[in-house]
């Protein structure tokens, strides 16, 4: 965990005359909780959108692992190993749990066409590989009751879970979640909290997180950036964080 596994080096964005995120810097270690904090319009979701080349940065730079994540094509950024949630779940919902998390798989090699036609030895260890990837999914999130039920059926906080689980299912090294709390009940923030800890540790996935649930952030992360008007006014650990006068400030207007 002593190499930064992402660095982000003055990173900006602007739409027009609005600059959504203003010289942002920070780096992130291997098997490291980052959770990105700010009050309301900070910047922490177009800052993830960046990440994703959801967005062309205005300026700046992004190293995932050595590769500078600016000059790859936003299709290949998954196949880094880079996978995420967003704000609104993104998910099919005529499709079962099952299915959604299969679409995770999307990035893994099945071989070529004609491969996959003559369904060759090699494809079937590739798809028997992908059901067992996503069966690791369904056990680690408790999902077994729920896979073979439509996604539409399901209550809000399953179907967070399930989003988690796809994105799981494409074996990322690097995890982005927009706000995996939001919506949440008390107990299920105290779940997901365990299982971030089990994808920190067992799956050694290195996390960042923007969320705005003081709780989870406590709970689970090693480190804590806060963002306001685009910008990083600090980073440290939670205790540090919630401590700053700053922080305070930005929070509360003071």
């Amino acid at each position: 965990m002593n190499a930064a596994f992402l660095e982000v080096e003055r990173l900006s964005l602007s739409f027009g005359g609005v600059k959504a995120v203003r010289d942002v810097s920070f780096s992130i270690r291997a098997g490291e909780i980052l959770a990105v904090i700010g009050p309301n319009g900070a910047g922490k979701t177009s800052l993830l959108n960046l990440i994703t080349r959801v967005f062309d940065a205005s300026s700046g730079s992004i190293r995932f692992n050595g590769q500078d994540i600016l000059r790859l094509a936003r299709h290949n950024v998954v196949r880094q190993g880079i996978a995420r949630t967003f704000q609104n779940i993104e998910l099919f919902e005529g499709a079962t749990v099952l299915e959604n998390l299969l679409l995770g798989r999307h990035r893994a090699n099945h071989g070529n066409f004609f491969s996959q036609m003559l369904n060759l030895p090699s494809v079937q260890r590739a798809e028997a590989r992908t059901r067992e990837r996503v069966e690791d999914v369904v056990r680690l999130l408790d999902l077994a009751p729920f896979r073979h039920r439509p996604v539409a059926e399901l209550p809000y906080g399953v179907r967070k879970v399930v989003e988690l689980g796809r994105a799981l299912a494409a074996e990322p090294r690097l995890l982005l979640l927009d706000e995996p709390a939001s919506g949440l009940n008390p107990e299920e923030t105290r779940r997901l909290a365990y299982w971030l800890e089990d994808i920190q540790a067992e799956l050694g996935v290195t996390v960042v997180m923007v969320e705005h649930d003081m709780s989870l952030v406590a709970a689970v992360a090693n480190r804590v950036v806060v963002m306001d008007q685009g910008q990083v006014l600090t980073d440290g650990t939670p205790a540090q964080v919630q401590a700053d006068p700053r922080v305070i400030a930005a929070y509360l207007g003071t």
